[in-house]
C-alpha cells in the first residue's frame, strides 16, 4: 500500500504545483487557455506515470466515487485522500517559497492559485453558481474516469481521455471558481492563502463528492455498462 500513497502523494503534488503555479507565475503570459492546458497536461503524465501503480486517482473525490462504483474499498480510500492532500500541502508549500523569491509577491494579493467565488475572485460568481458548477463538473469527470477506465475501454488511451475533459472542465469553469473538482487541489494552496480561501474552503470539499459520489451510484447501478 506504501507505493500507492507514494505515487498518489507525487501525483497530487505535481497537479498542484504546475496547474496552481501556471496560474500564479505565468497566468499573465499563457491566459486561462494555458492554465487550462496546464491542469490538464499534468494530469496526462501522471497518468501515465503512476497510473499502473495506483490508478492515478490524485484526487480525493475521485477515490470516493470509485468506492461508490464499486470498485475500491473504504479502508483504501482514505489511506489515498491522506496522501492526496499531504501533496497538496506540499506543493503550495513549495509555491509559495518560489513566489516568495519574487520581490513584488504578496500571498494575500497574488494568491496561490486557490479557488473560491464571490465579489472580488474571478467572475464574481455567486456561491450558488459556484456549488452548481462544482457538482455538475466533477459528476461529468467522474464520469469520463469511470467510462475510461472501465473493462471494455481501451486502457491506453484513458489517461489522455481523462486529462483532456479537465482542460475543457477548466476552459469553462475557471472564471466561475478558479475549478477545484478535487478538494485536496482546493485544500494545498488555501491552507496558505488566508482566512477568505479558508472560509470558502467546505464547498470546494462537498460539492465534487457530491459530483463524484452520484457518477460512481450511477456506474453501480449499471445504467452505463457497454454491452458485451
Amino acid at each position: 500500500m506504501i507505493k500507492k500513497q507514494i505515487a498518489e502523494c507525487i501525483g497530487t503534488f505535481t497537479l498542484v504545483l504546475f496547474g496552481c503555479g501556471s496560474a500564479v507565475i505565468a497566468g499573465a503570459d499563457i491566459g486561462l487557455t494555458g492554465i487550462s492546458f496546464a491542469f490538464g497536461l499534468a494530469l496526462i503524465g501522471m497518468a501515465y506515470a503512476i497510473g499502473p501503480v495506483s490508478g492515478c486517482h490524485i484526487n480525493p473525490a475521485v477515490s470516493l466515487g470509485a468506492v461508490a462504483a464499486g470498485r475500491m474499498q473504504l479502508s483504501e480510500a482514505l489511506q489515498y485522500i491522506i496522501a492526496q492532500v499531504a501533496g497538496a500541502t506540499l506543493a503550495a508549500l513549495v509555491l509559495l517559497l518560489v513566489l516568495s523569491g519574487k520581490a513584488d509577491y504578496s500571498v494575500a494579493q497574488n494568491g496561490l492559485g486557490q479557488n473560491g467565488w464571490g465579489a472580488g475572485y474571478l467572475g464574481e460568481y455567486s456561491m450558488v453558481s459556484a456549488f452548481v458548477f462544482e457538482v455538475i463538473a466533477t459528476f461529468l469527470f467522474m464520469i469520463v474516469i469511470l467510462g475510461a477506465t472501465g473493462k471494455t475501454a481501451p486502457a491506453a488511451m484513458a489517461g489522455l481521455a481523462i486529462g483532456l475533459a479537465l482542460v475543457v472542465i477548466h476552459l469553462v469553469g475557471i472564471n466561475v471558481t478558479g475549478v477545484s473538482v478535487n478538494p485536496a487541489r482546493s485544500f494545498g494552496p488555501a491552507l496558505f492563502a488566508g482566512t477568505a480561501a479558508l472560509s470558502q474552503l467546505w464547498l470546494f470539499i462537498v460539492a465534487p463528492i457530491i459530483g463524484a459520489v452520484a457518477a460512481g451510484l450511477l456506474f453501480k447501478s449499471g445504467f452505463l455498462d457497454a454491452d458485451e
